[in-house]
Formats: structure tokens, C-alpha cells, sequence
């Protein structure tokens, strides 16, 4: 049996963090976590190993972009897509230069999400 790659889902807004998980479990993503905040969601990295995380930049108590780092220093470590409400230049070149595979502007579209998730998992094969 085909075993489906496994997702974490990191937003402090519940709405849109639904919506994620929803979108990820039709394009056949075992959801292992759900979490509001970056200390829950490292949780789930560090014992789960997804093979994505979709990473909020602003987070409760504490900055998705130091979060990302925590990430990527996992083995083996996950692909990451950043998402975020204001995308200003610097937070996307910094994401991006720590190592995120990707980077979504809120609010996105299906097609957006789907294809941020494509191109994140073919980047890297």
C-alpha cells in the first residue's frame, strides 16, 4: 500500500489553518499536525517528520522565520512553505536564502497552494 507524505500545518489563525490541512488531505497529505503556535509545531516536526511544513511567518510569542530555522536543522528535514499576510522583500529573500522551498501570500487561492506544494516537492528530488 502507497503510504501518503505527511503534512504539519502551522497558523495561529484557525480559519485558514482548517482550510490548509483540508486542501492538503484532497491532494492525498496524511495531516499529521495542526498548531497555533511555533512550540507545538516544532513539537510535531521534531517527533513526526513531515515531509512539508506550511510555516505562518507571524506566529503568537514568537517569529515563523526563527521557527524555519529550528526546522531545517531536522533530519531529515522537511520542505517548507512559507506563509504570510505581509510579504514584504526582505522576509521573502530571507525566507528563502534560510532555505524555505517555498512562499504563499495570504489570502491564496487553491491553484496557489497546490501549485507552492509542486513545486516545493519537485525542487529538491
Amino acid at each position: 500500500m502507497h503510504k501518503k507524505p505527511s503534512c504539519v500545518v502551522i497558523d495561529d489563525d484557525g480559519i485558514l489553518r482548517n482550510l490548509m490541512a483540508s486542501l492538503m488531505r484532497s491532494l492525498e497529505f496524511e495531516v499529521v499536525g495542526e498548531a497555533s503556535h511555533a512550540q507545538d509545531g516544532f513539537r510535531f516536526c521534531l517527533d513526526l517528520h513531515p515531509k512539508l511544513v506550511l510555516l505562518d511567518i507571524n506566529l503568537p510569542e514568537s517569529n515563523g522565520i526563527d521557527l524555519l530555522g529550528q526546522i531545517l536543522k531536522l533530519e531529515p528535514a522537511p520542505k517548507v512553505i512559507m506563509v504570510t499576510a505581509e510579504p514584504t522583500a526582505e522576509r521573502v529573500r530571507t525566507s528563502l536564502t534560510m532555505g524555505a522551498s517555498g512562499f504563499l501570500v495570504k489570502p491564496f487561492t487553491a491553484a496557489k497552494l497546490i501549485a507552492a506544494v509542486n513545486h516545493a516537492l519537485e525542487m529538491h528530488l
